[in-house]
């Protein structure tokens, strides 16, 4: 298995997963042709991709979704509650999927993980074939308990580090716009994703990869340091998901 980033945060987000049997695409928030000249960066053809996988139907992950579907004549994966026919509608292949239900593509088994965020029905991804389990874990208010057990076991994660919260509560947003992102339907902070990996089994985690960082409320170098913390004696390797670069193809073994 491995996975690469299109780019991740407030201006766009789009995740690779590739199984034995192909790539599935996690949200795509560009335009096709900005997407195409990502994935082309990637060594990536929109033939190798198998599906498209919808976490929720917030804009910045579902922008380009429907168009590069169309054209491309791709499956669609989301809940029921994400599925809206004014922005998935005409000669699309709609799936809709349960949360907790594991279904198959490209050789991997895919679960859908429930996640407290402000959508309809939100969900994030944990992809296992051949004994490894790779999870994507972005736009999520809070970790419960429920997402603490489904994520603990995983070789690969695409964790959300969206905000600092000094940065936060002194920067630009609005003061309902700050509640709402560090509320319990919001997003992680920096010490929230790092309290996450203090309380799963490092020794298997062999890549973190550092996703959706807010570019008003947080810093990398920031992020970095947090989860270093909890990461201390740790001999896996930290990665970055840029807005502008995303991240180019890990191997998770």
């Amino acid at each position: 298995m491995r996975i690469a980033s299109l780019g991740s945060g407030s201006k766009g987000n789009g995740t690779f997963v590739e199984g034995s049997g192909g790539v599935v695409l996690i949200d795509l928030g560009f335009g096709i042709k900005e997407t195409l000249r990502r994935m082309a960066s990637r060594a990536i053809s929109p033939w190798d991709i198998k599906a498209i996988l919808i976490t929720h139907e917030h804009g910045d992950h579902i922008h380009g979704a429907a168009q590069l579907a169309r054209k491309f004549h791709l499956p669609i994966y989301m809940t029921s509650g994400t599925f809206d026919p004014k922005r998935f509608e005409g000669g699309l292949d709609i799936r809709r999927i349960n949360l907790e239900e594991r279904f198959s593509i490209a050789g991997m088994s895919i679960r859908p993980v429930t996640v407290p965020h402000d959508a309809k029905e939100p969900c994030q991804y944990v992809f296992s074939e051949g004994g490894l389990n790779v999870g994507v874990l972005t736009d999520i208010g809070h970790i419960t308990p429920h997402v603490l057990d489904a994520y603990s076991d995983c070789d690969g994660l695409v964790l959300e580090c969206n905000y600092d919260p000094e940065m936060l509560a002194t920067g630009p947003y609005p003061r309902a716009l700050k509640a709402r992102v560090s509320g319990p339907l919001g997003h992680l902070s920096n010490e929230q994703a790092a309290g996450l990996l203090a309380s799963i089994d490092l020794d298997r985690l062999k890549h973190v990869v550092i996703s959706h960082i807010s570019e008003k409320n947080n810093r990398p170098a920031l992020a970095e340091a947090a989860l270093r913390e909890a990461l201390a004696g740790w001999h896996g390797e930290l990665h970055h998901a840029t807005q502008k670069e995303g991240l180019d193809w890990i191997k998770i073994a």
